[in-house]
C-alpha cells in the first residue's frame, strides 16, 4: 500500500500505478461526502424540481390537500389546498381555503385565498376574501369579497397592525 515517493522515482512502475488506482475506486466515496483533503467539501448537484401535480378536469376530490410542491387543478376540489405554487385552471372549481406562496387563478374559487403573490386572470371567478402580500387582478376577472394586504399572509394567526387592533379591542 505504501510506496516510495514519486519525487525520487524517475519512472513509476505500471504495477504501482495500477495498485493505487484499485485501492480507492472513484465511485467508492459518495457525492457530497467530505472525503479527500481535510476541510474540503464537495456539494452534490441539486435535485431537479419535480413537475406540478395535475388534477385533471374529470377528477372530483373531497378532502384537504397539502404539499410543498406545485399543484395544477383542472377538476373540482371540495376542501382546503396548501401548496408552493397553485394554478387553478379555467375548468376548475375550488370550494375551500387556498394557501400558497404563489396562486394563479384562472377558474373558480369559493373560499378564502392566502398567498404571497396572488394573480386573478381575466377568466377568474373568486367568491371570498383574499389575503396577500402582492396581488394582480386582470381586467375581466370577477371578484366578490375583501382584499387585505399582510406581510405574512400564509400564517393565519398574523394580522396587520390596524386589523388586529380592530379585531381585538379588549386586548389593551
Amino acid at each position: 500500500m505504501f510506496s516510495k515517493s514519486k519525487i525520487n522515482d524517475p519512472a513509476p512502475s505500471k504495477d504501482a500505478d495500477a495498485a493505487s488506482k484499485q485501492a480507492i475506486p472513484p465511485t467508492a466515496a459518495p457525492q457530497g461526502s467530505a472525503m479527500g483533503k481535510p476541510g474540503e467539501f464537495k456539494a452534490s448537484a441539486p435535485k431537479p424540481k419535480p413537475p406540478a401535480s395535475l388534477l385533471s378536469a374529470d377528477l372530483h376530490v373531497t378532502g384537504n390537500m397539502k404539499t410543498t410542491g406545485d399543484i395544477q387543478v383542472e377538476g373540482t376540489v371540495e376542501g382546503d389546498i396548501r401548496a408552493h405554487l397553485l394554478t387553478i385552471g379555467e375548468t376548475a372549481t375550488i370550494k375551500g381555503e387556498v394557501i400558497a406562496d404563489d396562486v394563479v387563478i384562472n377558474g373558480r374559487i369559493v373560499g378564502r385565498v392566502r398567498g404571497l403573490k396572488v394573480r386573478l386572470t381575466s377568466t377568474a371567478r373568486v367568491e371570498g376574501d383574499i389575503i396577500h402580500k402582492t396581488i394582480a387582478i386582470e381586467s375581466g376577472a370577477h371578484f366578490e369579497g375583501s382584499v387585505q394586504r399582510q406581510d405574512d399572509p400564509l400564517n393565519p394567526g398574523s394580522k396587520s397592525s390596524s386589523a388586529s387592533a380592530k379585531a381585538n379591542p379588549a386586548s389593551e
